[in-house]
C-alpha cells in the first residue's frame, strides 16, 4: 500500500501565530521522506483559521526542492476558484520541476466564506467544475488549452512549459454527494475519499462510480485513495481520549468553516446532499456528529491503527492511504511523536501489502472521454 502524509497548516484558537504554525507543519512535511512516506500532499482553503494554504501547488513546489522521490498531491486543487489556464500552467511547471512527481488531485468547494470571498456563486460550482475539469484534463493531454462552454471560453493556447507525462493514472477529485462521484466516473478520474459519512454508504457510491466507469471508459477505475485523521499512541485509553480532544476538535472546525447547518445550505443550488447533512445535525446535534466523524478516522493502539486502515481496504479497495497527524491545536510535540510513532510501527506493514497499482499507473482512456455533461 502507498503510504503518504497530509499537512494542513491548521491555527485553531490562534493560541500560536500563523508564523508559527508554519514552521511547525514544514518540520513535519520535511520528516516525510527521512522516514519513509511515499508521498506529502496538502489541501486548499482561504481567508480562515481552518487550514492555511491557499496555494497547494506553491507548497508542493517548495516541497520538490526539498525532496527527491516524495510524491507530491494536491488534495485538492478548488476548481472553480481558479482560471484553468493558470492551473494547467502551474500544474505542468510543478510537474517539470519534479520530474512527474505531482499526484493531482481536484476539488468544487463547499466554503461559502470562501465562494464570498471570490465573489463568485456557490451554486455554479458544479457547472464551473465540469467545464474546468474538462478543458483541463485535455489541456494536460494535448498541450493545448481550448474550450467553448456555458461559462468557461478558451481560445486554442499552448501549455508552456508543455506537459511531458500523462496525468491519466494519477489524478484524483474528492466527491462526498453522489452526484459528484458520477461527474467523476464521466471525467475519467479516482476518486479520493475524505471519511465523512457511514462506510455503507461509501461502498453503495463506489460500486455505481466503478460501474458507471467501466460503462462509459471501456476500462476499470483506478483504485480509490483513502485519507485520514490519526492519532496512535501505545496506550489504548490515550489514544481514544486524544481522539476525541483532537480528532473531535478538528470536525468543530469543519462544522464552523463550512457552517453546514447555517440556513444557507438548506436551499443552495448543487449542494443538495450537504442539505441532508444540515437535517442530520439538526436532529442529531453536533456532539453526535462530532462523535460519528471521530469514529469513522484512525485512532488507537498501533495494532488498532493497521486494523482499522486494513478495514477500510477491505471497504473501498484503495490503492493508498494518506494521514493527516496534525490539527486541531496539537502541540507540535505530539504532532512529531504521532508522526513518528506510526512510521515506525504500522506504515512499514502498510507497504508490505500488495494493495493493487500503484498511485500513479499509466491509465489510456480514448479521447472522447473528454465531453461530460453537467449534473
Amino acid at each position: 500500500m502507498h503510504v503518504g502524509m497530509a499537512t494542513v497548516f491548521q491555527n485553531t484558537g490562534r493560541a500560536v501565530s500563523d508564523r508559527q504554525i508554519y514552521l511547525n507543519e514544514l518540520a513535519l512535511a520535511d520528516m516525510a521522506e527521512p522516514l519513509g512516506f511515499e508521498s506529502i500532499w496538502s489541501v486548499e482553503h482561504h481567508f480562515t483559521d481552518y487550514t492555511m494554504c491557499p496555494d497547494v501547488v506553491q507548497f508542493l513546489s517548495y516541497m520538490a526542492g526539498r525532496t527527491r522521490n516524495l510524491k507530491l498531491g494536491s488534495m485538492v486543487v478548488v476548481l472553480p476558484w481558479h482560471d484553468p489556464m493558470r492551473v494547467a500552467e502551474q500544474i505542468s511547471m510543478l510537474d517539470q520541476l519534479s520530474g512527474g512527481r505531482m499526484i493531482l488531485g481536484l476539488g468544487r468547494g463547499a466554503g461559502k466564506v470562501e465562494f464570498d470571498g471570490f465573489r463568485l456563486d456557490m451554486g455554479d460550482s458544479r457547472e464551473l467544475f465540469v467545464e474546468y475539469g474538462e478543458a483541463l484534463l485535455k489541456g494536460l493531454e494535448t498541450g493545448v488549452m481550448e474550450y467553448d462552454g456555458k461559462h468557461y471560453r478558451q481560445p486554442p493556447t499552448a501549455i508552456r512549459p508543455s506537459p511531458f507525462k500523462s496525468f491519466r493514472g494519477r489524478t484524483y477529485a474528492a466527491a462526498v454527494s453522489p452526484e459528484s462521484a458520477r461527474i467523476m466516473a464521466r471525467l475519467g478520474v479516482g476518486l479520493l475519499i475524505i471519511p465523512q459519512k457511514p462506510w455503507r454508504e461509501v461502498e453503495k457510491e463506489l460500486r455505481e462510480y466503478n460501474t458507471l466507469y467501466r460503462e462509459i471508459n471501456g476500462a476499470d477505475a483506478p483504485q480509490p485513495v483513502s485519507a485520514g485523521w490519526v492519532f496512535i499512541d501505545e496506550s489504548e485509553e490515550r489514544a481514544r481520549e486524544m481522539a476525541m480532544t483532537y480528532i473531535g476538535g478538528y470536525y468543530r472546525t469543519v462544522l464552523d468553516h463550512y457552517q453546514f447547518a447555517g440556513e444557507h445550505m438548506k436551499n443552495q443550488r448543487g449542494y443538495e446532499y450537504y442539505a441532508k447533512m444540515n437535517e442530520k445535525l439538526a436532529v442529531y446535534g453536533d456532539r453526535k456528529a462530532i462523535e460519528f466523524f471521530a469514529d469513522l478516522q484512525v485512532y488507537g493502539t498501533p495494532e488498532q491503527v493497521h486494523g482499522k486502515i486494513m478495514e477500510i481496504h477491505r471497504q473501498t479497495n484503495n490503492s493508498s492511504f494518506v494521514g493527516v497527524f496534525s490539527y486541531a491545536g496539537m502541540a507540535h510535540e505530539e504532532a512529531a511523536r504521532n508522526v513518528r510513532l506510526f512510521a515506525r510501527t504500522v506504515m512499514p506493514e502498510l507497504q508490505k501489502f500488495d494493495a493493487g497499482a500503484p498511485i500513479d499507473r499509466a491509465h489510456r482512456l480514448p479521447d472522447h472521454r473528454f465531453a461530460v455533461a453537467a449534473e
